[in-house]
């Protein structure tokens, strides 16, 4: 009979590398407890890098350039917590800025909104995600890059956004359909739609 660790490394060998785990996904072969406990053996012998508490990561190994573990890019994380909780999220803040080419600082902690539990996952070092709980309206744009912008703006401030911003932002707009746009507008604050529908012109 097969302990838990091996029927957990039997599961991750059939699987792709890259892939994010939870203790849930392993629930078949054991109690919570007992499978919570397999997993930090195996990430203690790096079979799997544990991110976060209940977190774990089948990791890609590099092996043309010499780079080793390769460590999963955080918004893959918060995606597969997304997809877990059933729940909807976008990114906020510094992380919405950098995510549309607006700034190149990288945040020490990475703020979604969502309409499922709000939470903090700490990833070491100070880092972490934050989870903050928002209306479902808030989230009920059609296109996610106008999401994004929408956020973005907030960040930036009424009347606070630079020709060079409202440049680039126009830019990103030309890749969403008009009647997308249009949807969500509705949904927008009103000093958001101002922008947004002087800048599709």
């Amino acid at each position: 009979m097969q302990s838990i660790d091996d029927n957990i490394i039997s599961k991750l060998k059939k699987c792709d590398r890259g892939k994010v785990y939870f203790v849930a996904d392993f629930a078949q072969y054991g109690e919570a407890n007992s499978v919570q406990k397999a997993l930090e053996r195996l990430s203690k012998k790096q079979a799997v890098l544990r991110l976060a508490r209940g977190i774990y990561y089948y990791p890609k190994i590099d092996k043309k350039l010499g780079l080793g573990v390769l460590l999963p890019a955080w918004e893959d994380v918060v995606y597969a917590i997304a997809k877990r909780d059933k729940a909807r999220v976008v990114p906020t803040g510094i992380y919405a800025l950098n995510r549309l080419g607006l700034s190149t600082q990288v945040p020490m902690n990475f703020v979604f909104l969502t309409d499922g539990t709000p939470r903090r996952i700490n990833t070491g070092k100070g880092n972490g995600i934050l989870f903050k709980h928002t209306s479902p309206k808030n989230l009920a744009y059609h296109s996610d890059i106008v999401m994004l912008i929408v956020f973005a703006l907030k960040e930036i401030g009424k009347n606070n956004a630079t020709i060079e911003e409202q440049s680039q932002i126009k830019e990103i707009l030309k890749q969403v359909p008009k009647e997308l746009v249009l949807q969500d507008i509705k949904i927008m604050p009103a000093w958001i739609k101002s922008l947004i529908m002087k800048l599709y012109e």
